[in-house]
């Protein structure tokens, strides 16, 4: 079952989104080469319960932190430990914050230091992807239409759609109803209408999208040991349309139905 927000909920969530995506910035600054994860994880949690939140991943299935640091062909659930950043490395940080009750849930991929220009490109498609799946939160579409326009970007580029993982519904849980594939045909699935939250999270791979779990059971890597991006926000669609409640200082603009461009195009 499909749990509708109403005004009164996502405002809740907006609030809570922006404890987590002003931690995740904050975060995004901090790491360098040389830090350590644990270390990163220990200034998200910090962050977090300063601003009156909760870390909801801390302790989800028995996740043993606050965030999850997933380096180059790490697509997601890396536990942060004592391995030290590198330069040329691409580090994925996924962060949820509880609020009140409701959670919000955010993803980004940075290159640490000075990246070769085929992980740069990578992790600008999947931000774009991200961002065009967005932009298909409209009422009246379906909710295979985020998917089938995160795919058809990432494919025109030559990249892999992770299929074995997949966005979700957000709110009182992390994971609500529904699933939500960052592939498929468009026009399938249930019609969206205002009141739908949902984490829009697409995985992007350099090669293929199979994926591996190690075993520790969490850490998730590429099949064949390519790079692999991560980009995620909450967003809540309203009668006006998406509206991302996990938006950072210097990120993507909210859209403008089907276009997206970075502020520093928009200053130009």
């Amino acid at each position: 079952m499909i749990a509708m927000k109403s005004a009164r909920e996502m405002e809740i969530m907006r609030q809570g989104g922006k404890i987590t995506a002003g931690t995740l910035a904050m975060l995004l600054r901090t790491a360098r080469a040389g830090m350590t994860l644990r270390e990163l994880d220990r200034l998200a949690e910090k962050s977090i319960r300063s601003q009156g939140g909760v870390p909801t991943f801390k302790g989800y299935n028995g996740f043993p932190a606050s965030i999850c640091t997933s380096v180059n062909e790490v697509v997601v659930h890396g536990i942060p430990g004592e391995y030290r950043l590198r330069e040329g490395d691409i580090l994925s940080i996924d962060i949820g914050t509880t609020f009140k009750r409701y959670v919000s849930d955010t993803a980004a991929t940075i290159g640490i230091g000075r990246v070769s220009e085929a992980a740069a490109r990578l992790m600008r498609v999947t931000q774009e992807s991200l961002m065009l799946g967005i932009a298909q939160m409209q009422k009246g579409n379906h909710l295979s239409d985020i998917g089938h326009a995160i795919q058809a970007h990432a494919e025109a580029h030559g990249y892999g759609v992770v299929r074995a993982l997949v966005g979700h519904g957000v709110g009182q849980k992390m994971h609500e109803e529904p699933q939500v594939p960052n592939y498929g045909n468009a026009g399938q699935g249930i019609l969206l209408r205002p009141g739908l939250c949902l984490a829009i999270e697409p995985m992007i791979t350099e090669g293929t999208y199979e994926v591996e779990t190690l075993p520790d059971r969490w850490t998730v890597v590429t099949g064949d040991g390519k790079l692999a991006a991560h980009f995620e926000h909450t967003v809540a669609l309203t009668e006006e349309g998406p509206r991302i409640l996990t938006l950072r200082d210097h990120d993507f603009l909210e859209l403008d139905v089907a276009r997206y461009r970075p502020k520093e195009e928009m200053a130009a």
